[in-house]
């Protein structure tokens, strides 16, 4: 049956899913790319972005797995992009360049309309400003049958994870405070969402968290 996850999101022991001034110079926040580590020199990594080498082993299997049977994302627009308000002439095209990592459908939340955008390599962009219920549906539908996996950032998957529409989790406790920054778990129960941490994995470069919802075993 066709899950709704989020996998791979990287956490500092503090809480932060992301570090604080997100920029151009800095998408992950000041000091964020400390929170991701631990995928960025393994195998599939590197294969994803069409290189070669990296390390094989716990942290390269859990990273591959985050993308097995994805058909769609959702990210909300602070994942997708820096500026915000109207989209304006020449509007945001993403971090990734023109050929982005994802190669499926993904669906952006944002308060203002825009076109789709249909990148290289299978990525499309559709922008969906009615919540993230709509959201969601739009993204099983493209999805066909396959996961729809939530890649963030913060407040998108606290908004998924309250609203119990979460039914696994996966986050790469990684082993550095940031101090500040986007916490994840800022006005998050998890447990009285029904959530519950089924297990953790040691790997090379963080500590695997997986949760899942009650609901959903």
């Amino acid at each position: 049956m066709a899950k709704v996850r989020i996998a791979s999101i990287g956490i500092s022991v503090d809480g932060f899913v992301a570090g604080p001034d997100q920029a151009l110079d800095h998408p992950l926040g000041v000091g964020g790319e400390a929170l991701h580590a631990w995928a960025f020199d393994t195998r599939s990594f590197n294969r994803m972005l069409g290189r070669d080498g990296g390390r094989s082993g716990v942290d390269d299997e859990i990273w591959a797995q985050g993308f097995a049977n994805v058909g769609a994302w959702i990210l909300g627009r602070n994942m997708f992009g820096p500026d915000r308000g109207p989209w304006g002439p020449d509007p945001w095209r993403g971090w990734w360049g023109e050929d982005p990592p994802y190669h499926r459908p993904v669906v952006v939340l944002a308060h203002h309309p825009r076109e789709p955008l249909v990148m290289q390599g299978g990525t499309d962009f559709h922008f969906e400003t009615r919540g993230i219920e709509a959201a969601l549906a739009k993204a099983r539908e493209a999805a066909e049958g396959q996961d729809v996996r939530i890649g963030g950032g913060a407040e998108t998957l606290r908004q998924y994870l309250r609203a119990g529409l979460v039914d696994e989790m996966h986050l790469a406790l990684a082993p550095t405070l940031l101090g500040r920054g986007e916490s994840l778990f800022d006005g998050l129960d998890l447990a009285t969402a029904g959530y519950k941490c089924d297990r953790a994995i040691p790997g090379d470069a963080a500590t695997h968290l997986f949760f899942s919802r009650a609901d959903s075993r």
